[in-house]
Parts: structure tokens; C-alpha cells; sequence
């Protein structure tokens, strides 16, 4: 998890690429537009966040997402 939770552009294009995959054929959404916007409006609410915290040492990179219970601090 914590390699996804780095790299928030990869989980945004998986999650629109299965939930395109879902909307189609479970739900047989037909209209692209409704269908992509659907997948992409999800996707990348279910993306990790990063925010930039100053602490006493420096400046370091907080990675929240939905999927873990705790933050992750990058230096």
C-alpha cells in the first residue's frame, strides 16, 4: 500500500480503469460521457492526498488515503 500511496497518479489511472471496466459491464452504462466521468469523478476521490507539513526538522510530505489507517510522512 504504501507504494500506491506514493504515486497518486497511478492509482487514479487504475481506479478509472476498472471502475470504466465496471460501469460497462455490470451496469451497462452506454454513454462515454457519463460512463468516464462517473469513473474519473470517483477515482480520484478515492486517491491518496499529499500535503506539505513544516515540523521542527524541515518540511515533509503527509500522504493520507481512505484505504489506510494511518498517514504517511515522507522527508
Amino acid at each position: 500500500m504504501n507504494y500506491l500511496a506514493r504515486r497518486p497518479f497511478l492509482v487514479i489511472f487504475l481506479f478509472t480503469l476498472i471502475l470504466i471496466a465496471i460501469l460497462d459491464l455490470v451496469f451497462n452504462v452506454n454513454n462515454i460521457f457519463i460512463r468516464n466521468g462517473l469513473a474519473v469523478a470517483l477515482a480520484v476521490f478515492l486517491s491518496p492526498r499529499k500535503k506539505k507539513i513544516e515540523t521542527q526538522t524541515g518540511t515533509k510530505t503527509q500522504i493520507t488515503w481512505i484505504f489506510l489507517k494511518e498517514s504517511i510522512i515522507i522527508d
